[in-house]
């Protein structure tokens, strides 16, 4: 069994990488970060097989090299396309670049990989679990963050029904969890964020890692097409 992840190198990635090792997935692991060699380094110690794919998912060329590197391991059962960048700003502020680069890596990236790798993926066995975030709902200075998470909700349901009942698509969307990204917020402003979470307190990469690998599994066999936001219960409206 194989299962590929984007953003591999990442808070979120790291957990992915060791929540699907664990249960037996030969792990594909894709980032450009210079921490990849150590991802695959510490799953291979914890006994897990594991594969560091540098591979640049905004060009034409990136998705062909996770496909050549999948190709010798057999079908795919799970891509997770967690891989995702920020640049916030207000709308005012924002540059072209910034606006961009945001929807290239965390909206054009993942369509780029799925569009290649579902050829390669076992019919009526895959997932696709798509790690979108609550600020699809809309976030303040984030307009290209919210934007590029947005399209990725659109782009898990338009799969899911264009490729049922072979392969299952679902989103995720986690909220504040404690990651490098979220020790990036001063601490001001993460302390009011996480005082408007009924939980009260942030979430784990681990748990995030846990909710991909149910939706990756027989276990999640009838459930498709999908949002499911993982966020301390903080909604639309909190």
């Amino acid at each position: 069994m194989t299962a590929v992840i984007t953003g591999a190198a990442g808070g979120i990635g790291r957990a992915l990488c060791r929540r699907l090792g664990t249960d037996g997935h030969i792990v594909v692991a894709v980032d450009l970060s210079p921490r990849l060699g150590e991802l695959v380094v510490e799953l291979e110690d914890l006994g897990m097989e594991a594969v560091a794919v540098e591979a640049d998912l905004t060009t034409s060329s990136g998705p062909e090299i996770v496909v050549d590197a999948v190709r010798r391991l057999g079908r795919t059962e799970v891509l997770v396309n967690n891989a995702g960048i920020t640049r916030d700003a207000r709308l005012v502020n924002m540059t072209p670049d910034d606006f961009t680069s945001v929807l290239e890596v965390n909206l054009g990236a993942a369509y780029r990989l799925a569009r290649a790798l579902i050829p390669e993926m076992s019919s009526g066995r895959a997932s696709i679990v798509n790690v979108a975030s609550r600020a699809y709902l809309g976030n303040f200075g984030q307009f290209n963050y919210s934007m590029s998470k947005g399209g990725l909700v659109g782009l898990t349901r338009s799969l899911a029904l264009t490729l049922a009942p072979d392969i299952r698509v679902n989103a995720i969307a986690p909220g504040l969890i404690g990651t490098e990204m979220a020790g990036a917020i001063p601490d001001e402003v993460r302390t009011r964020m996480i005082e408007a979470i009924p939980m009260a307190r942030m979430g784990e990469p681990e748990e995030v890692a846990d909710l991909v690998a149910f939706l990756a599994s027989e276990r999640s066999s009838y459930i498709t097409g999908e949002v499911i936001v993982i966020g301390g219960g903080r909604s639309l409206s909190r």
